[in-house]
């Protein structure tokens, strides 16, 4: 598949799966699904604070590119972390557990890294440990 036609695929599926009735839009077009709530009254993270996370990265076809399962969760900056990332947990409880659609231009833009071809939206299941 050509590079262009890649890219055009996975904007499109982008677009059908925000049109889904329980897909939600935030900022610059990164939508989630909210798998499971968590304490809706504990503090949300900010750029600055580090986040322990859960998470599985997918492509659109399902091919799984990185993980965190079955191992101890990670802790991040979040500042530090890919803009799609940052956009979704500055939303997200201790406990909420959500999977993220992120746009290319707020995952890895153009850019190809391992496992992931430039231009991908990518799929992220993420549940919220902790903050620090």
């Amino acid at each position: 598949m050509a590079k262009q036609e890649y890219i055009l695929k996975n904007r499109e599926w982008l677009d059908a799966k925000r049109r889904e009735p329980d897909v939600n839009e935030l900022d610059k077009g990164v939508c989630y699904r909210i798998i499971r709530r968590g304490n809706q009254k504990s503090p949300v993270p900010n750029r600055g604070s580090v986040v322990t996370v859960h998470y599985t990265g997918r492509l659109i076809n399902g091919k799984t590119f990185d993980s965190s399962r079955g191992g101890v969760a990670p802790a991040f900056r979040l500042r530090e972390l890919i803009p799609g990332w940052i956009i979704a947990l500055q939303q997200m409880h201790i406990g909420d557990k959500w999977e993220v659609y992120i746009p290319a231009e707020q995952g890895y833009g153009k850019i190809t890294q391992p496992g992931i071809p430039g231009g991908s939206t990518l799929v992220f299941e993420i549940e919220l440990a902790g903050i620090a």
